[in-house]
């Protein structure tokens, strides 16, 4: 078994080999948790997930990290707008974050560490920086000092001095050079705030990452991962802290997304193009949502449309039908002597060619096009006269096998009894609460999962269609 990473800080593909014989330290820099995530936050949760799985899938033990954070201007500001505090902010958002991802066949990390809750990791972190001489202390503030980095834009790929030309220092910093970036930040009047040896504030955004991923995973990891823009400066000013710290390498494989164009514009606010994965999903199924994101090699931009999208369901929904056509075709199947060995070894040869485009990359791409080519051959061969027990299964084993690796299920997830009466007291108490849209909103999701409903004068009843 070859697993081949393109890594961003060598540009080039390279064996993986991790620190530890059959282990994973993986690192995933999750959301500023402010408001719904957008499209483009949900192409690198599904991504990720999906190297996670696989890596799962060939026998890793992964221990997967991704944090949240929950102080911040952007949350901040939203707490002035919806009149409340920070904290209330974050956590609705962080409780939002997990409907949407889980929605879309994401596993939770097994580690989702909140900036307000590291804070003294976090101060430890920087007392550490000031000690060995990379950071100061400056009106309150402190400062990280990049060019005492000697590595500096190695991941970037971009020269210090060439970085020099942009930098400017804003009105209100104490810096000593205008490349030099905040770990700490001195708290404004009303805003949320921590003790610390330079007096109250909260930390800056880059040191958060470095200072959770190191209390997670220790002071290497395997891989590091994130969008496209989080490259520069947010990963590079990691690289420096963490290094720095600790005088061994970050992180050894560094991954990252491709952005997202909305018909084929990039995707902004301004533009009114900006796509919240929450609305998407009333309309779309998340499984298919998922499915349009591995269609493309994950270092590839994607253009979302909803023609695209459209495309990608009725992809899956031909692959689903395969593999439904299989299972209804077993019923009738005879167990003839003749065990189909040229199909079962045509069916081996797919298995295997799977895991080499997986293998090369995590290619989804090129796997998803072996799925389908692995349905092409079971319909040809529903179609001979006589079929096998044991070629059908055969060819139901590899689906139900690689549709889970890629994070997709072949067939809707029966909702529990109990679920239910949650989802039906949920839209009971929306009523109450006279928020009628709500209401609406859980009723049609419970007649998509074949639930009916009907309201009586002694409460509501269901009944599966």
């Amino acid at each position: 078994m070859t697993i081949k990473i393109y890594n961003t800080l060598t540009r080039k593909k390279e064996t993986f080999v991790p620190l530890e014989d059959g282990k994973v330290k993986m690192y995933v820099c999750g959301p500023t948790v402010y408001n719904y995530i957008h499209i483009g936050n949900a192409r690198p949760a599904i991504v990720f997930d999906t190297v996670r799985r696989y890596l799962e899938y060939r026998d890793y033990n992964v221990h997967y990290v991704s944090n949240f954070t929950d102080v911040d201007d952007k949350i901040i500001n939203a707490a002035k707008e919806l009149q409340t505090d920070a904290l209330s902010v974050a956590n609705r958002f962080v409780d939002a974050f997990f409907e949407d991802v889980l929605a879309l066949g994401c596993k939770k990390a097994d580690d989702h560490p909140r900036v307000t809750e590291n804070i003294d990791v976090i101060i430890e972190f920087v007392e550490a920086l000031i000690e060995k001489g990379y950071a100061y202390e400056s009106g309150g503030d402190v400062y990280y000092r990049t060019r005492k980095f000697d590595g500096y834009g190695k991941l970037s790929h971009q020269s210090i001095n060439d970085l020099k030309v942009g930098a400017r220092i804003q009105p209100g910093e104490l810096k000593e050079d205008s490349l030099d970036f905040a770990l700490w930040k001195a708290a404004k009047e009303g805003e949320i705030s921590w003790d610390s040896p330079w007096g109250k504030g909260r930390p800056g955004w880059h040191i958060e990452c470095s200072a959770m991923a190191r209390e997670y995973l220790g002071d290497t990891i395997d891989i590091h991962a994130g969008g496209q823009d989080l490259t520069f400066p947010h990963h590079e000013n990691e690289i420096a802290q963490s290094e720095a710290m600790t005088g061994k390498t970050f992180a050894r494989y560094w991954m990252h997304n491709g952005y997202i164009n909305i018909d084929n514009e990039k995707m902004s606010k301004s533009l009114g193009n900006f796509v919240l994965v929450n609305d998407i999903i009333k309309q779309v199924d998340p499984q298919v949502l998922r499915f349009f994101m591995l269609s493309v090699h994950y270092r590839n931009p994607i253009n979302y449309s909803e023609h695209l999208v459209s495309d990608a369901g009725a992809g899956l929904e031909r692959l689903k039908t395969s593999y439904q056509n299989l299972k209804h075709r077993l019923e009738t199947s005879a167990d003839l002597a003749d065990d189909g060995k040229e199909w079962t070894d045509k069916i081996n040869e797919l298995h295997q060619e799977f895991l080499d485009k997986m293998d090369d990359d995590f290619n989804t791409a090129d796997g998803i096009s072996v799925l389908f080519e692995l349905a092409r051959q079971a319909n040809y061969y529903l179609m001979e006269k006589n079929t096998s027990v044991a070629v059908i299964q055969a060819f139901m084993k590899e689906f139900e096998e690689l549709f889970p690796v890629l994070g997709l299920a072949l067939e809707a997830e029966e909702l529990l009894d109990d679920e239910i009466e949650q989802l039906i007291e949920q839209r009971n108490q929306a009523r109450r609460d006279r928020n009628f849209q709500l209401a609406d909103e859980i009723r049609d999701k419970l007649k998509d999962m074949n639930i009916i409903l009907e309201d009586t004068a002694q409460g509501t009843r269901w009944k599966r269609g």
